[in-house]
């Protein structure tokens, strides 16, 4: 079912359609997925400095040091999860919003947790004109993840981290499927978690990647230059 605000048709329309052929080049089968990014606006998440290239397969700067990630990424993250629709899905790190809306469209319920309050206050504003009713988002430290809303069929971190955070792990529900860049601050691994049972998980690695760090409790201390 598409969203109202995403079933007006836009003059990016034939943008998004050679997005979607480069992401079927370079891998992505999943139908699903391709079908949310011929649907989802990626115009609408990025400055209007930027917005010509808003269709690349490039990751593009959002402000305050942050990025919104290539397409190819965003799409990887998402079929690794092999969600179904009927799933409840926690996002760490909102950024821009647009793989916030991507999940909006492939899952039952999606909540995400961002640190910085302009990015959590633009998506939101965005959510409401996209008019995606299934998206919560929260802000504050997403390495403690959301607790009332747990346990979570699938949880994806969109930031690098030195290492799983526990409290993560520990909300994941039994059978679900976390994935999450796994290194230092300048390169990492995209992982993937699968909980087999309370207190099994089984690890996968899925290729280099790299991310902004994932600033948190449980994450690293600090952004470079941030005390």
């Amino acid at each position: 079912m598409v969203a109202g605000g995403l079933s007006s048709g836009d003059s990016y329309q034939g943008y998004r359609t050679r997005l979607v052929e480069t992401l079927q080049s370079k891998g992505i089968h999943d139908l699903g997925v391709l079908r949310a990014v011929s649907l989802v606006p990626r115009h609408r998440f990025v400055p209007d400095g930027v917005k010509h290239r808003a269709y690349e397969d490039a990751a593009l700067p959002i402000g305050g040091g942050q990025t919104i990630s290539q397409p190819w990424v965003q799409a990887r993250y998402i079929e690794v999860l092999a969600l179904k629709g009927s799933e409840k899905v926690l996002e760490v790190g909102t950024g821009s919003g647009y793989q916030t809306a991507l999940l909006a469209l492939l899952a039952d319920r999606v909540f995400s947790v961002e640190r910085v309050p302009e990015l959590t206050r633009d998506a939101r504003r965005i959510m409401e004109e996209l008019e995606l009713k299934n998206v919560t988002i929260m802000g504050g430290d997403g390495t403690l993840g959301w607790r009332p809303y747990a346990p979570y069929d699938a949880i994806l971190v969109a930031a690098g981290s030195p290492e799983v955070p526990r409290p993560l792990l520990e909300q994941l529900a039994a059978g679900g499927r976390l994935v999450i860049p796994i290194g230092d601050r300048e390169k990492q691994v995209l992982t993937l978690v699968t909980r087999r049972d309370p207190d099994s998980y089984e690890t996968t690695t899925l290729g280099d990647v790299r991310f902004v760090p994932l600033i948190g409790e449980h994450g690293f201390q600090s952004w470079q230059g941030e005390t």
